[in-house]
């Protein structure tokens, strides 16, 4: 179960390669290697790029909590009291607590890579996907200054088929081009329990870049 998530990042590293193929047919190369706040802070093409805004209830949902630095990419995130550590590696981070979960995964691209075009091609993959009911929210979200597609999956089939909060940008990490995949998930029956919290995590981002 726990490789799922790994699974689902490398599904979408691959479409969103094939979409920036179509990007780059009608498009100049950008080999942007940071997807930053730079240009337009408030809006990519005629979308607004949202920031980090946690709500009352999302600040409370981390009261007491523990700051968790992942040494090896610089960086931190703040988890609920009960949340605990499950695995960290050179590549790989997952955290959980009380049945609901963080996976996330650091992909190294080459270094001509075409960033800017990719997060696009993803955002526009994103976008398709919501009008045929996969996600019921698609949005550009910058966190700590590195803007991302932030998409969550509509409400599952069953209360026990797992349900997934994503984010997904491209960073410059210690001469490195990578693109972040970040998921948090839970039971969907048990989503609207841990949403408040869940989004807490994922708005309480750190990241060097």
């Amino acid at each position: 179960m726990k490789h799922v998530p790994l699974l689902v990042a490398l599904v979408l590293v691959v479409a969103a390669c094939n979409l920036t193929n179509k990007f780059k047919s009608g498009s100049s190369n950008s080999n942007s290697s940071s997807t930053s706040s730079s240009g337009n802070p408030s809006k990519i093409g005629d979308e607004p790029v949202e920031k980090a805004a946690p709500t009352a209830a999302q600040m409370a949902a981390l009261a007491n909590g523990q700051e968790a630095k992942w040494d090896q990419q610089g960086i931190t995130w703040t988890f609920p009291p009960n949340w605990k550590k499950q695995e960290v590696r050179n590549e790989t981070l997952s955290y959980g607590g009380g049945g609901a979960f963080l996976s996330v995964n650091i992909s190294t691209m080459a270094a001509d890579f075409p960033s800017e075009l990719s997060i696009k091609a993803m955002h526009e993959g994103a976008k398709t996907e919501q009008k045929n009911g996969k996600y019921d929210e698609v949005k550009w979200l910058e966190l700590d200054g590195v803007r991302g597609v932030e998409f969550r999956q509509s409400k599952q089939e069953t209360p026990g088929d797992i349900r997934r909060l994503e984010w997904q940008a491209y960073r410059t990490f210690a001469g490195q081009n990578q693109l972040i995949t970040m998921i948090l998930s839970t039971d969907d029956g048990a989503f609207a329990k841990h949403q408040d919290e869940l989004y807490g995590i994922m708005y309480s981002t750190k990241v060097v870049h």
